[in-house]
């Protein structure tokens, strides 16, 4: 049953080594220095199993900062020869150039950078897909869609960039801490929070959704309905 394939494409794969990749290892030391935050080595390594479980011809990963996670696939996919193209989506030029290097260690493996907000791009490639002049702002089509975002946005730029899944495709991200203590209104994590609630309920319409709580995280992930 289409409702089930989830539950198997989350599930952990022994035949893949369990260690971190000596380059992802390094990231993740870079970013201890620079102080900034990343998922579990639970959850990049569950996610690197579902993508080679998937086999997918086309990822896009957005909010790729560093490249912590993007190094765990750079790995895997220079092992494989399915993928057609490997597409990293970073707001801020300066990561940009981080990850420029990072794709040149994995020259073998199809890969691109784009500079952008998610939901901006989207939309733009709604405009191309009129003209379809020059090249997509953002791949028009995947297989597997990773979304990191700040909770304040994370609502908004899964449901802009669910419409790029083909049939298939599988979108993932982790679920976010709930806000705790006396919040205003217009704070942006409870704003963010309560919006992804109606992402999920929202979605659950047409979308099956899978949650694999893990260490330090839990995956989130949708495949289209029938």
């Amino acid at each position: 049953m289409r409702e089930e394939v989830l539950g198997a494409i989350l599930a952990a794969d022994k035949q893949l080594s369990r260690d971190e990749p000596e380059i992802a290892s390094n990231i993740g030391h870079q970013l201890d220095h620079m102080g900034l935050e990343t998922w579990s080595i639970s959850v990049r390594r569950r996610i690197r199993d579902s993508i080679a479980r998937l086999q997918p011809k086309r990822v896009l990963h957005t909010g790729a900062g560093i490249g912590h996670l993007s190094a765990w696939l750079f790995d895997y996919f220079s092992s494989v020869d399915t993928l057609e193209e490997f597409q990293l989506v970073e707001e801020g030029n300066r990561f940009a150039v981080i990850l420029k290097r990072l794709c040149d260690r994995y020259s073998d493996v199809p890969s691109s950078i784009v500079v952008g907000m998610p939901s901006l791009l989207s939309s733009e490639l709604t405009a191309w897909k009129i003209t379809k002049s020059g090249n997509p702002p953002i791949m028009p089509e995947a297989d597997v869609i990773i979304v990191d975002s700040q909770l304040e946005k994370l609502a908004g730029d899964i449901q802009s960039l669910l419409p790029l899944l083909n049939k298939n495709g599988v979108l993932f991200t982790v679920e976010p801490t709930a806000p705790v203590g006396e919040l205003d209104d217009d704070d942006l994590n409870l704003i963010g929070f309560n919006n992804w609630m109606d992402l999920i309920r929202r979605t659950n319409e047409t979308h099956h959704i899978a949650f694999a709580p893990l260490f330090g995280g839990t995956i989130v992930a949708w495949l289209l309905k029938d």
